[in-house]
């Protein structure tokens, strides 16, 4: 059963209760703010799920979306935004 999962939101608020609800629920996160700070904890041998906010500073969701699949083409990641419309779920299918 895979337990860890890399949480990246760049609003501090949100990163600490994906953080908190995903530990009560047993699971291992490790929280990230960015972009930058989530592609050092991703290698081929990297065993769990990326759960991203799509739109952050700098580089967004979808930039660390092809990061990961170039790292390892299987590695699950669910992206999320409170702000989505129809493109950008079209973007995020479309992209896998």
């Amino acid at each position: 059963m895979i337990t860890k999962i890399l949480v990246v939101d760049d609003d501090p608020p949100v990163r600490e209760a994906l953080g908190q609800t995903l530990e009560l629920a047993d699971f291992d996160p490790i929280l990230t703010g960015s972009y930058i700070e989530a592609k050092d904890h991703l290698s081929p041998d990297f065993a769990g799920i990326v759960l991203s906010d799509i739109r952050m500073p700098g580089k967004d969701g979808f930039a660390l979306l092809e990061y990961a699949q170039k790292v390892d083409a299987d590695l699950p990641v669910v992206l999320l935004t409170g702000e989505g419309d129809i493109p950008m779920a079209v973007r995020g299918m479309s992209a896998g």
